[in-house]
């Protein structure tokens, strides 16, 4: 290679280095589209089985799969997909899991019982999980360096969106007096919209240049998503990389050290905090029913649409803000610690779980930092830390691992309300956020201000950044020939 030809290395570096541009937001934009369909979908259901019950004859157990099939089967959906974006690439699966999430919202607002409903809810998780695994993969693989936890985080943030939409929905259908018989039905099918108002573009999204290159070896797409990217800021030396077989090179492991070590930390705080999120979350009509009794449904749907737009939604664009200054470990295990705090508060002192407000006002506290805390770390990170080779496949993992916590959460918790109360669901919710205090802190890199082959530990290219031979979790990071 001449002096003056790039190395795969300074190739990725214009990626690292470039500014914003134009086609980053349309991949920001095509991406959290996608989330904020996939929050809305999970949680609407929530207030759905409220109105099923006595139209389809709900029992609590029947409550608790569908509130949570969606969940089990985005488990399967995120390892599926995140495995065929490693082998078969990233543009090829984006757009088909939101098809297969629009397909099931249509045919779960068409449900006529309970068992065709769960069936079609198997379909929108398994399209839900597909999304978790492209969505965060790609916009990593375009983002630049200083910006990259930002433009991640923008794409989960949209959940928070999403998470808004499906109360106020709730509330303009039961407040204007719609049956319940056509209110579930329309609340089901408006999923279908958002999602498939993207499945168009996300189809025309260029295949990542990290894949193109690293993996296929392709000059010809490498230039061409470089150049759709970047604009001018493209590199227009691509000589020395022609030839350069991917086969030859020994590919990373998950199961090789320290790899192995981040996906225990990825997936394992993924599932606690999920357990936690979406335990209370799907779960917040049957918690204010335990609160308040005697209140109705519609004020019980208003009092969790106060708490997602006064809490959880600025929480959410607390950490896309401060994502890149302060780190992606920091705002983690952080945010555990306070939603160890507030749970612990509601299960200890003693009137809080029959204080309405109290209650409320301290469940609104602990949702603000589940959204500047783990909820937007444990999607930002998976991206981050695994090389290009087995960036989806451990991406899909922690999703899936992310998915299977919630769906314990979302299966158990009405059990837990009527046996243990509220108390002791926040007191179980307590420990589960403590032990993911200790996980982070254990078990994860700091990913901040590193290049993406840095930050992964990625053998890519000639020269590692030096800052990635030993990183803040105090881990080595592999040579070429270890990986």
């Amino acid at each position: 290679m001449s002096d003056t030809t790039p190395s795969r290395a300074e190739i990725f570096r214009s990626l690292d280095e470039a500014t914003i541009t134009k086609n980053h937001w349309v991949t920001v934009f095509t991406a959290g589209m996608g989330f904020f369909t996939d929050a809305y979908d999970l949680f609407i259901i929530g207030t759905v089985t409220v109105l099923l019950t006595p139209i389809f004859h709900l029992s609590t157990n029947q409550i608790s799969l569908l509130n949570s099939i969606s969940l089990l089967a985005s488990v399967l959906g995120a390892i599926i997909f995140g495995r065929l974006m490693d082998r078969l690439g990233r543009k090829k699966m984006y757009g088909l899991e939101v098809g297969i999430l629009v397909l099931g919202a249509i045919l779960s607002a068409l449900s006529w019982n309970f068992t065709s409903l769960l069936i079609f809810r198997v379909l929108v998780g398994f399209g839900v999980g597909g999304d978790y695994a492209t969505s965060a993969v790609i916009t990593s693989e375009y983002a630049n360096k200083k910006s990259r936890g930002r433009l991640i985080g923008t794409v989960f943030a949209m959940q928070g969106f999403g998470l808004l939409a499906g109360p106020a929905i709730a509330s303009i259908f039961i407040g204007a007096g719609v049956s319940n018989g056509l209110a579930w039905r329309l609340m089901l099918g408006l999923g279908a919209i958002p999602a498939a108002s993207v499945i168009y573009l996300r189809r025309r999204i260029k295949e990542t240049p990290r894949f193109t290159l690293d993996i296929k070896g392709d000059k010809e797409a490498t230039i061409e998503a470089m150049t759709w990217t970047l604009g001018d800021q493209a590199p227009t030396d691509f000589n020395g990389i022609v030839g350069d077989d991917p086969s030859g090179r020994t590919p990373a492991k998950l199961t090789s050290k320290p790899f192995l070590k981040r996906l225990i930390g990825t997936a394992g705080s993924w599932f606690l905090m999920d357990i936690a999120f979406y335990g209370n979350s799907v779960s917040s009509p049957l918690i204010l029913k335990a609160l308040q009794p005697n209140g109705t449904l519609l004020s019980h749907t208003l009092f969790s649409l106060a708490i997602f737009a006064v809490a959880a939604l600025p929480g959410y664009w607390v950490a896309v803000a401060l994502m890149d200054k302060i780190g992606r470990k920091r705002i983690q295990w952080q945010g555990f610690g306070m939603m160890a705090v507030c749970f612990a508060a509601i299960a200890l002192i003693p009137g809080v779980s029959t204080s309405t407000w109290t209650f409320l006002v301290i469940f609104a506290i602990s949702y603000f930092f589940v959204e500047f805390g783990p909820n937007q770390t444990t999607f930002v990170y998976p991206s981050e830390i695994f090389p290009t080779a087995i960036r989806g496949t451990g991406d899909g993992l922690s999703a899936a691992a992310g998915k299977l916590g919630a769906f314990l959460g979302a299966l158990f918790v009405p059990h837990l309300l009527k046996s243990i109360g509220i108390q002791g669901v926040m007191g179980t919710m307590a420990i589960v956020s403590v032990v993911g205090i200790l996980l982070t802190i254990v078990a994860l890199p700091e990913p901040n201000g590193l290049s993406l082959e840095d930050a992964s530990a990625d053998p890519v290219g000639e020269v590692i950044d030096i800052r990635a031979k030993v990183d803040l979790a105090g881990e080595e990071s592999p040579s070429s020939t270890a990986v």
